[in-house]
């Protein structure tokens, strides 16, 4: 994407221009105004589509912007990831499964969001309204049977993924040495 520029996204969306400058602020072109990164965690939350840019060399940085959202939730309040969990990310990085990982990753987080979805659709189907934060952990406590089941599948599907991608990979592997064939070292002459 170009710095000074905003690209169209799906469904006829633009994407949300925001400028940072050598001084960390944060600008945004659609409201011409400074904002802060509690304002940027907002349009997360919204789902609205933004990207983060250098001011003066157009470098995208929201990937940048977003680790520090991660970072500061993570620091305040109650944590998502354990030390475990995090020193165990850490190991990944430069490792032959670094990139099986990453896409890994992607896809269990967008399966326990199908898992969240169909509870919400649930709770609509029997209540007729999406429930808020609190009648949320309520309807947690009550579901909890359900919910261990559908974790248990979720572990289950999730566990039959990553040995479908290491399988693929093998395959992927096992046919790039098939169509490259390398040339057989040459045989040492036989001693008399």
């Amino acid at each position: 994407m170009g710095a000074g520029m905003a690209q169209q996204g799906g469904a006829g969306k633009t994407t949300r221009l925001i400028k940072k400058y050598p001084n960390r602020r944060l600008y945004d072109t659609q409201t011409s105004t400074y904002i802060t990164l509690a304002d940027v965690k907002q349009l997360v939350l919204e789902t609205a589509e933004f990207q983060v840019v250098d001011a003066k060399s157009g470098e995208d940085l929201t990937r940048s912007i977003l680790l520090q959202i991660i970072l500061e939730e993570e620091t305040a309040g109650a944590p998502m990831f354990t030390s475990g969990m995090l020193a165990q990310i850490i190991r990944f990085y430069g490792h032959a499964m670094q990139g099986i990982m990453g896409a890994y990753l992607e896809k269990n987080i967008q399966a326990f969001m199908e898992i969240q979805n169909k509870l919400g659709e649930q709770s609509k189907s029997l209540y007729g309204t999406q429930f808020g934060p609190e009648a949320w952990a309520q309807f947690m406590n009550v579901q909890t049977p359900m919910i261990q089941s559908m974790m248990s599948n979720y572990i289950e599907q999730s566990k039959n993924l990553f040995v479908q991608m290491q399988d693929q990979m093998q395959n992927q592997t096992r046919s790039m040495f098939t169509t490259f064939p390398f040339a057989q070292p040459p045989k040492e002459p036989e001693r008399k």
